[in-house]
């Protein structure tokens, strides 16, 4: 099976999704664009991603990838990452199959795949290249189950678990690997990434994150960095402004008042990094709330 086989059953599975949430499949997405766009700047969940028409460009802190049709994506850790859509029509919209990875299911293959996880060779959080056959083939098989409900309900699981660990063995799951180990540094990174994505509105403390992590303070923030792509400072920098920029379309809130939801004591030294993230200016967000007179 070639990745195109998937194109029309992945527009199928969109149309059907849109007309009746009940007929979606667990941790199946369909991305469907028919316009090109700027640089946006999300938090990624661990997510596969395999790209089937269009092209993409993502970065994450030092690191940026471009996925053309048939290129395969894998985010073994929460990450804020900009992204655009650089290919896409209305004859050939972007089209791209997003699907959730749960740890609790990787971990459950650890066992079984012992022998190759321990290879602890530097590895990025974000990890591109071509699409492996095999990946492809069980994806396909995944999407046809949208056509039986109770297939999707008897087979889906074991397909989903089969999805998970073909992405493990693949070339470009070499994190995912590393992060089933307890002690790798993947592992104690993520730890701290979840401390980071609980409290980034406090200030951040360094030696407290290295201790949870187990490493020395200079150790910590070399490994961070090699697993994410940016600083511990920086990583907490591109969730506060994420955060700021939703507060501030909805409407509801104030360039000063974002700016202090989002852990910053200095509206001006806020606006600074908003102006140097997104390349505009804060108070030009359409639906910004007045400063209260």
């Amino acid at each position: 099976m070639q990745y195109s086989d998937l194109i029309a059953p992945a527009l199928a599975y969109s149309n059907r999704h849109r007309q009746d949430n009940r007929a979606a499949l667990p941790n199946l997405t369909v991305l469907q664009t028919m316009e090109v766009s700027e640089f946006d700047a999300v938090v990624y969940k661990p997510v596969a991603c395999l790209v089937l028409q269009g092209a993409k460009e993502t970065s994450v802190g030092d690191q940026f990838v471009t996925l053309h049709a048939g290129s395969a994506l894998i985010v073994s850790h929460d990450l804020p990452v900009q992204s655009r859509i650089v290919s896409a029509s209305v004859d050939k919209p972007y089209l791209a199959l997003i699907v959730s990875l749960e740890h609790g299911m990787l971990r459950s293959l650890y066992d079984q795949i012992s022998s190759v996880s321990k290879e602890m060779m530097p590895h990025r959080s974000l990890a591109a290249g071509p699409a492996d056959t095999k990946v492809i083939e069980t994806i396909g098989r995944y999407l046809a189950l949208m056509n039986s409900s109770v297939e999707a309900e008897v087979l889906g699981p074991s397909i989903l678990r089969e999805i998970h660990f073909r992405l493990l063995i693949s070339p470009i799951g070499g994190m995912l690997r590393n992060l089933l180990s307890i002690d790798s540094h993947a592992s104690r990174v993520a730890k701290a990434i979840v401390h980071i994505k609980r409290d980034f509105r406090q200030n951040l403390s360094i030696p407290e994150l290295a201790q949870l992590a187990g490493m020395s303070q200079s150790s910590f923030h070399g490994h961070f960095k090699q697993v994410t792509g940016t600083t511990p400072l920086q990583y907490q920098k591109d969730l506060r402004m994420i955060a700021a920029r939703d507060l501030l379309r909805a409407g509801h809130h104030s360039v000063a008042s974002a700016s202090f939801e989002v852990g910053y004591e200095s509206p001006t030294h806020f606006s600074r990094d908003y102006q140097r993230k997104f390349g505009t200016a804060p108070s030009r967000e359409g639906t910004v709330a007045l400063e209260p007179a």
